[in-house]
């Protein structure tokens, strides 16, 4: 691998860790850490002295804006070295414009109080785009990465027999996320105190809105999984390359896995912990995906698939 091609893989990591340590942020209720203030925290620079929630906080934004600047780093490396006509130049402009949209909605849940105890829909509206902007932001550093060790380019016939299984598996894989993203703000701001009593709560007709659309994610996470599934089989049935159907299974895999550790997280009642090890694979699955999409769309077809590739 290149020096270009590490540098973009340990940029996706730091952005990896700063989400992690966003949602940490949530799950302690440290969004309000710093104030109403925004970029400073509390009226200053570097806070002094400063109380536990307030360390959280300024400490996920400074991570934040290394994450920026890495990002812009990456993008001025990318063009500088690749041709104008290189897949990894808009994959990686297209991180910048992203992470300054990831800054923006940072700054809005901060401005606008939509943090700490806020329970608004306007809240829950704010984490369902910001969890969908921070994937996007990880799909372009992702594509990045890869092309910036490839030049394999999408092909229009893989296009024509993947492009829409693959459009459909990722438009859920989002949907399932954003639903996360609201579930787990329930979680933070009415935890259940046992199995039965949260069951009670998602179904009660007066119960806050958030505490309903709980029961809305585990339903949709099913879907997710049966969609990537389905498109992890088209490919498998389409190709003998060893690369891309090792991808494959990871990706159908790593889906189970997520299931399971909702359901985990269900039995447990949403501990902080494993809340993070949830979002972590879920970042995991959608990079794989991501990854397998791109090698999906740059198979050449020049031969026919064996047999026994097919059924492998």
């Amino acid at each position: 691998m290149t020096q270009l091609g590490r540098f973009a893989c340990v940029v996706l990591g730091w952005n990896v860790a700063v989400i992690l340590w966003g949602a940490f942020v949530r799950a302690t209720g440290s969004g309000a850490g710093c104030g109403g203030h925004w970029p400073l925290c509390n009226g200053e620079v570097v806070p002094r002295n400063p109380p536990l929630e307030t360390m959280i906080e300024f400490t996920h934004r400074a991570t934040s804006g290394i994450a920026l600047l890495l990002v812009f780093a990456l993008a001025l490396w990318v063009f500088r070295v690749k041709a104008t006509e290189h897949p990894a130049r808009p994959a990686a402009g297209a991180a910048v414009f992203f992470i300054l949209v990831e800054a923006a909605v940072g700054a809005g849940l901060v401005l606008l109080h939509l943090v700490g105890e806020n329970d608004s829909v306007a809240r829950a509206l704010f984490m369902a785009g910001h969890l969908a902007n921070t994937f996007a932001l990880l799909a372009c550093l992702t594509l990045a990465a890869h092309w910036c060790t490839t030049d394999a380019p999408v092909r229009r016939e893989a296009a024509s027999r993947f492009g829409w299984v693959l459009a459909i598996a990722a438009v859920g894989l989002v949907g399932v996320a954003k639903s996360g993203a609201v579930a787990a703000l329930g979680d933070t701001l009415y935890p259940a105190q046992s199995i039965l009593g949260g069951l009670a709560q998602d179904v009660s007709p007066t119960a806050h809105l958030l505490i309903q659309l709980r029961i809305a994610h585990p339903m949709l996470a099913v879907a997710g999984v049966l969609l990537v599934a389905f498109a992890a089989s088209r490919v498998l049935q389409a190709t003998a390359d060893v690369r891309v159907r090792r991808a494959a299974w990871a990706v159908s895999g790593l889906a189970l896995l997520q299931l399971a550790l909702g359901l985990l997280n269900v039995v447990l009642l949403a501990p902080v912990w494993l809340q993070i090890v949830h979002l972590l694979f879920a970042d995991v699955l959608w990079i794989a995906f991501v990854l397998l999409a791109v090698r999906a769309l740059s198979l050449p077809f020049s031969s026919p698939v064996p047999a026994e590739a097919r059924t492998a």
